[in-house]
């Protein structure tokens, strides 16, 4: 199978079946080496939904994308061989059958020694997919976790899965490492003050859009408030020198999991919890370019709800996040 887009220059890029970057759609076991899904379900929700139907929308809005990175010298369709594995099924009423069967798809990718991009869907579609890799990678990963929110928020209605709990059952179950844990793009009110007792009890670095733009405080390991990463350096940019201080990835197998939500409304209104004050496309960019990660083996694009934006802004955003973690595979 030749895994290349359908040319735009043969076949206007608003005409043919959609599947991301127009890439061939293939079985599984084809000889492909990044699989991209789509994960249609937002049973976890806790505000609006919508976000079920985000895998047609990226699709459609990937037919403007296109392969060579100027800034990274690189062709990435020549580079990768990159395919359209289709839907996850799921059971829209039920968020447990959701859950198992994404764990089953992923897993049967995992057999095949591939890695992948999921889309679409809410934040707690990442859980089953960290069990999957955490099984079968047998260690806790290394997580980047792009987010205004720090999901590691309690049970809500009796309910311990929702979209706000990802990342702390995450941690509780000894899937991800902590320390070598990441969030970027926090903001905004929380709850009450105890919602950052959980980040401080195990030392996972939690930045905020304030510490991108050199005035804030992100906690360091030890949960006590550090200086901003940008403070005090002499550095005239707030955002190149948060890029330069970005921690090391080592070989730990690593997962990045991307909530639309970390950009301002602005650059993506179509989300289901959106929150003013967030990160530019241009931030997200250089930061994506400037993360350093030897073994990223999976990723997921998250809380794209397309009702909400009806131009597409949402939908092109999460598509240029998704480029850049291409190419950083």
């Amino acid at each position: 199978m030749d895994f290349k887009p359908l040319s735009g220059r043969e076949f206007p890029r608003f005409s043919a079946i959609k599947t991301f970057f127009r890439l061939p759609h293939a079985p599984m076991d084809e000889k492909y080496d990044i699989g991209i899904f789509g994960v249609p379900s937002d049973a976890g929700v806790s505000y609006r939904p919508g976000a079920r139907f985000a895998p047609t929308k990226v699709r459609e809005a990937s037919s403007l994308g296109r392969g060579f990175h100027w800034n990274r010298g690189e062709d990435l369709f020549s580079k990768k061989a990159i395919a359209d594995l289709g839907d996850c099924s799921v059971v829209p009423v039920d968020l447990n059958q959701t859950h198992q069967l994404i764990e089953k798809f992923v897993d049967q990718i995992l057999s095949h020694k591939k890695k992948f991009v999921a889309i679409g869907g809410d934040h707690s579609n990442t859980l089953p997919i960290l069990r999957a890799l955490k099984r079968h990678y047998k260690t806790p990963l290394a997580l980047i976790h792009f987010d205004a929110h720090l999901d590691t928020y309690p049970a809500a209605w009796g309910c311990e899965y929702h979209h706000g709990t990802f990342a702390r059952h995450a941690v509780e179950e000894g899937l991800v490492n902590p320390h070598k844990m990441i969030q970027i793009g926090l903001r905004g009110p929380l709850a009450s003050g105890s919602d950052l007792d959980f980040v401080k009890k195990h030392g996972v670095l939690a930045t905020t859009v304030d510490d991108v733009r050199g005035f804030g405080n992100s906690f360091s390991a030890n949960g006590n408030a550090t200086a901003s990463p940008s403070a005090g350096t002499g550095v005239s940019s707030p955002l190149l020198n948060f890029c330069q201080n970005l921690p090391s990835f080592d070989s730990t197998p690593t997962y990045i999991s991307f909530d639309i939500d970390c950009l301002d409304p602005a650059f993506a209104p179509g989300t289901g919890t959106p929150v003013p004050g967030g990160l530019t496309t241009y931030e997200v960019q250089k930061i994506l370019q400037a993360l350093k990660v030897p073994n990223l083996v999976g990723a997921d694009i998250v809380e794209v709800c397309p009702a909400y934006d009806p131009t597409d802004i949402t939908a092109l955003a999460a598509v240029d996040a998704l480029t850049e973690i291409l190419h950083m595979m």
